[in-house]
């Protein structure tokens, strides 16, 4: 059997290291791939990237996937060195203590470890508790606090030195999936769309979103400006497949399985009647999701753009959310990029007075 690939697009956006608000690297990635594949390309002030294809087109399909993730911001540096921090995002903090991390300096990258006091030193009640963010602290080597500021400063950030890697077929695992996999995917219908000969009705702008992991603060002006009559978002979503998950709290959706399409109050009937159809056209398996509220994505930002915005959702499905190794089937990936597409060229001029 031959050697699974994953797209080189796709690598080098999960290697790119893009904590929110610094997501740097992941705009490089995506100005390189997607650019010159756009009819118009935009960059805004809170660093989204903006791509259109078919600017005349009708109606306005907009496209979102968050490029930044989770990381960790210098807050301080003691009279030993000792580098304290913030969290960028939503960490379990067991997961934080004993990692290898890479501090993004003005200089280059600093290589470091996340460090606390070593079981053998604590008591029976230490043991048992999780330290607090303020007890955890980066290693760099320095001796001193004037040699640990001539090489970080105060509001660098970190991120975990986990790399993407294959490890079974197309299961890989890498420490930003989440969402690095959308803002590709998101990339790559413009992509392919560009490449097909078939005839696009609507306008599509794929927007590679900032700062989702902090309160969907990307999606929330890129809705405004670009205004769009039709949206999906896609990010990732909970593969309940493992062995400590109980479905009767959390649904049962599983790796390898298909593209997660969301039902609830975020999600227009009609933008998610029309993703089953062109899943079952194109016979591409699918799983579902109910959620009674605001989606914890850019769906909920986009839905409320402006006067409103009929919205889908598509996750990917991925274990182990928001740790240093989460788990994605890539072959999961390359099947939303396929429903998407097929979406946008099921449009037809005026759908969306429908929607």
């Amino acid at each position: 059997m031959p050697k699974y690939t994953a797209p080189e697009f796709l690598t080098d956006l999960l290697h790119a290291r893009s904590p929110s608000g610094y997501e740097f690297e992941a705009q490089k990635v995506f100005d390189t791939y997607v650019k010159p594949a756009a009819d118009l390309y935009e960059k805004d002030a809170l660093g989204n990237r903006i791509a259109t294809l078919n600017p005349s087109g009708d109606p306005v399909l907009m496209l979102a996937g968050h490029m930044d993730e989770l990381g960790l911001i210098i807050t301080y540096i003691n009279k030993d060195g000792f580098i304290y921090f913030d969290t960028i995002g939503g960490h379990d903090r067991t997961v934080i203590s004993g990692r290898r991390v890479i501090i993004n300096t003005a200089s280059g990258p600093v290589k470091g470890v996340t460090g606390k006091r070593a079981i053998h030193l604590m008591d029976e009640a230490d043991r048992k508790k999780v330290p607090e963010i303020h007890e955890i602290w980066i290693d760099i080597g320095a001796r001193s606090k004037k040699e640990a500021l001539e090489r970080v400063a105060i509001g660098d950030c970190a991120t975990y030195d986990h790399e993407f890697e294959l490890f079974n077929g197309s299961i890989g695992a890498a420490r930003a999936f989440d969402n690095k996999v959308g803002a590709y995917a998101v990339g790559e219908v413009i992509r392919r769309l560009a490449k097909q000969k078939k005839k696009l009705a609507a306008k599509v702008v794929s927007v590679a979103t900032s700062q989702e992991e902090i309160g969907v603060r990307g999606a929330t002006t890129a809705a405004y400006a670009v205004n769009p009559h039709i949206a999906i978002a896609i990010d990732v979503g909970h593969a309940t497949d493992h062995p400590d998950c109980d479905n009767r709290k959390y649904g049962e959706t599983k790796l390898g399985s298909g593209p997660i399409i969301c039902r609830g109050a975020n999600i227009n009937p009609k933008v998610h009647e029309r993703l089953v159809t062109c899943a079952k056209k194109l016979e591409i398996p699918c799983q579902f999701e109910a959620d009674p509220r605001p989606t914890g994505t850019d769906a909920r930002a986009v839905q409320m753009g402006r006067g409103g915005v009929a919205t889908g959702l598509i996750s990917v499905p991925l274990r182990y959310m928001h740790t240093p190794s989460e788990v994605v089937d890539i072959e999961d990936v390359e099947r939303c990029v396929k429903l998407m597409t097929a979406f946008a060229l099921s449009l037809e001029k005026g759908d969306y007075a429908h929607w």
